[in-house]
């Protein structure tokens, strides 16, 4: 068995903490569960842009229940300890869809990008179809790396400490956790794959989007201009958020524990709370389709 030691053995700031975190976690769960109902309901967002949104909504579901009922469940008992078999089915799960969100984050750029610079060929170019390939991209990216994680962790052994100062099964910041003759080939693996799925993904990001800011300055009116940005300003917001969190969290040399834990709870629960809130709060599509669900509701009760 591993020990989670979370936020310590401070017994007075264990129910306040139980209640912060238990409000924060069902409200990012109906947030997102919000904005999945009404992307399926409402034909009017039928269309790519909330397609990704809707996607994304589903893996921060899933993210935030990874993690969180785990530590509410500790906080509420006491009881900090895990079995190593289950840490590491938690660790997997996480790769899985740390990955998914990164690469559902680029294609909604992609999106974005060719809904700006080629809105006449924007239909063809992103239909259904494409779509489809895109998040099954994603997911099928997820669950590659982490089956080649797997595979290496089953032939090693775990040297690791027991007591981890972590609040979640994160391996990829813990000192040499496995030992074994794979090692080496795992260290060079994951480095070569961090390589290529986050500092180039995040080049292609960041070039996109220039690309997206130099269309947008070209569009002869102001209230085009204003209107093509307020299209990506959203998942801009978002994009900004997780890298800079992942930045911080991962490619910082030296933090101080406390930092570092403050840096997981906003990545655990801050950041799946913030999606369903800026895409809600600034788009009007949404809140038309509140509008229409709100009035259906009420008529359905007076029936």
């Amino acid at each position: 068995e591993l020990i989670l030691l979370g936020f310590g053995n401070g017994p007075e700031l264990q129910p306040l903490l139980f209640l912060l975190f238990l409000v924060i976690y069902l409200a990012a769960l109906a947030g997102n569960l919000l904005i999945v109902v009404l992307v399926v309901a409402d034909r009017h967002l039928h269309t790519p842009m909330y397609y990704f949104v809707a996607n994304l909504s589903a893996v921060e579901i899933c993210s935030v229940s990874t993690t969180l009922p785990r530590l509410l469940a500790s906080l509420a008992t006491g009881d900090r300890t895990i079995s190593l078999q289950n840490c590491i089915v938690q660790f997997n799960i996480y790769i899985i869809l740390s990955n998914t969100e990164c690469l559902l984050l680029t294609a909604m750029c992609i999106d974005r990008y060719l809904a700006i610079s080629h809105p006449l060929r924007y239909p063809a170019l992103v239909n259904g179809r494409v779509c489809g390939h895109m998040v099954a991209w994603a997911w099928i990216n997820g669950i590659a790396y982490s089956i080649m994680l797997e595979a290496f962790i089953l032939q090693s052994i775990y040297c690791g400490a027991k007591e981890l100062d972590v609040l979640y099964c994160d391996f990829g910041r813990v000192y040499r956790p496995f030992c074994g003759a794979n090692i080496r080939t795992l260290q060079l693996v994951t480095s070569i794959y961090s390589i290529i799925s986050n500092i180039l993904i995040l080049l292609l990001t960041l070039v996109t989007y220039i690309c997206i800011i130099v269309n947008i300055l070209r569009i002869p009116s102001s209230t085009g201009r204003q209107k093509a940005f307020s299209t990506c300003s959203s998942h801009l917001i978002v994009v900004g958020i997780y890298y800079g969190t992942v930045i911080t969290k991962y490619a910082v040399p030296v933090i101080d524990a406390i930092f570092q834990k403050v840096i997981d709870v906003w990545f655990l629960i801050m950041v799946p709370l913030l999606n369903p809130i800026l895409y809600c709060l600034r788009n009007k599509e949404v809140h038309q389709s509140l509008r229409k669900a709100r009035v259906a509701l009420v008529a359905f009760r007076h029936k």
